[in-house]
C-alpha cells in the first residue's frame, strides 16, 4: 500500500511539473473544455429551477362550460342535472361548480383592470358557466368528455383550462431530452480537446519517455503523470464552468425579478445543490481522465 502511494504521488508531481512547462496551453484548454461544459451545465440548471414550479402548478384538468348569453338562469342552472348524468356514465369524479356571470363580471372587476372598459358596455356581456374540476381522467378522456360536453343544449363554448399544465410538463420533458442529447455531444467534445491535449503533451515528452523506458520503468508508470493531467484538467474546467454559471446567475435574476414581479412571484434562480455540483465535477474529472486514457494509450503505442 505505501508503495502504491509512493507511485501515484510521484505521478502527481510529474504532472504538475508537466503543467509548469507550458501553463499557457494547459489554461487555454481549461477554458475550452470550461465553455463546452458550461452549455449542459446551464441548461441543467435552468431545469433544476423550473422543474419545482412546474410540480406546483395544479396539474387537475377543468373544464369550463359556457352557457349562450341569451340562455335563462333557470335552464343554465337546471343543465347540472344532465351535466352530472354524463360525468356519472363517463365514470369520471368531479367537482361542478356554478358560476353565474354577475360573480364572473365582479371577479373580473376585482382582479383586472379592464374595469372602466367594462362599465362602458351598459350591461353584462359574460354568460353563465360551469367549472368542472377532474380528479381521475387522463387527457384522452378530458378530450373525449369535453367533445360530449359541446352536444349539451344552450352551451356556447367548452374549453380545457388546464391543457398549458400540459404542455408545460411536455415542454420539460422536451427540455430534458434536449439536454441529454446536447450533453452527450459536448461530452464528446471534451474527451476529443483532452486527447489532443495530452497527444501533444506525449509528443513533446517523448524522448523523456524513451529514456525511461530504457532504464526499466513500465508502461503504468509512464503513462499515469498523464492521466492525472487529464483528470485535473477536466477538474478545473468543470469548477470553472459552474463558477462561470453563478457568476451569470446575478445579472440573469436582476432581469428576471422586474419579470417575476409583473406576476406578484419572488421566482429566481439559484445555482445547483452541493451533491449536483459534486457530481458534475465528477463527471468532468472522468471524461477528461477518460480522453488522456484513448491519447496515451494510442500514441504510445504506435510509438513502441
Amino acid at each position: 500500500m505505501r508503495v502504491w502511494f509512493r507511485q501515484h504521488s510521484f505521478a502527481l508531481k510529474s504532472a504538475w511539473s508537466h503543467l509548469r512547462v507550458s501553463p499557457g496551453n494547459f489554461l487555454f484548454n481549461v477554458l475550452v473544455v470550461a465553455i463546452a461544459l458550461a452549455l449542459p451545465i446551464a441548461g441543467l440548471t435552468l431545469i433544476e429551477n423550473v422543474r419545482p414550479v412546474s410540480s406546483q402548478l395544479s396539474i387537475e384538468p377543468e373544464i369550463s362550460i359556457f352557457m349562450l348569453p341569451a340562455t335563462p338562469r333557470a335552464t343554465a342552472t337546471a343543465l347540472s342535472v344532465p351535466l352530472k348524468k354524463m360525468l356519472k356514465d363517463a365514470n369520471v369524479s368531479a367537482r361542478v361548480n356554478f358560476v353565474t356571470k354577475d360573480k364572473a363580471l365582479a371577479a373580473i372587476e376585482e382582479t383586472s383592470s379592464l374595469a372602466e372598459v367594462l362599465s362602458t358596455l351598459g350591461g353584462n356581456p359574460l354568460p353563465d358557466a360551469y367549472v368542472v374540476s377532474l380528479s381521475n381522467a387522463d387527457a384522452a378522456r378530458v378530450d373525449a368528455l369535453a367533445q360530449q360536453l359541446k352536444t349539451l343544449p344552450d352551451v356556447d363554448v367548452v374549453q380545457v383550462d388546464s391543457a398549458w399544465v400540459k404542455r408545460l410538463a411536455a415542454l420539460v420533458q422536451v427540455l430534458q431530452l434536449s439536454l441529454l442529447f446536447l450533453a452527450a455531444t459536448l461530452a464528446v467534445v471534451v474527451v476529443v480537446v483532452v486527447f489532443n491535449a495530452t497527444r501533444l503533451q506525449v509528443i513533446s515528452h517523448q524522448a523523456e519517455i524513451t529514456v525511461a523506458k530504457m532504464l526499466g520503468a513500465t508502461n503504468s508508470f509512464i503513462h499515469r503523470p498523464y492521466y492525472y493531467t487529464g483528470a485535473l484538467l477536466g477538474l478545473l474546467a468543470g469548477g470553472a464552468a459552474m463558477g462561470l454559471i453563478a457568476v451569470s446567475l446575478q445579472p440573469l435574476n436582476q432581469a428576471i425579478a422586474e419579470f417575476a414581479k409583473l406576476y406578484a412571484s419572488e421566482f429566481h434562480l439559484v445555482p445547483l445543490g452541493i451533491l449536483p455540483s459534486a457530481a458534475l465535477l465528477a463527471v468532468s474529472t472522468a471524461l477528461g481522465l477518460c480522453g488522456a486514457f484513448l491519447s496515451v494509450r494510442r500514441q504510445l503505442s504506435r510509438a513502441s
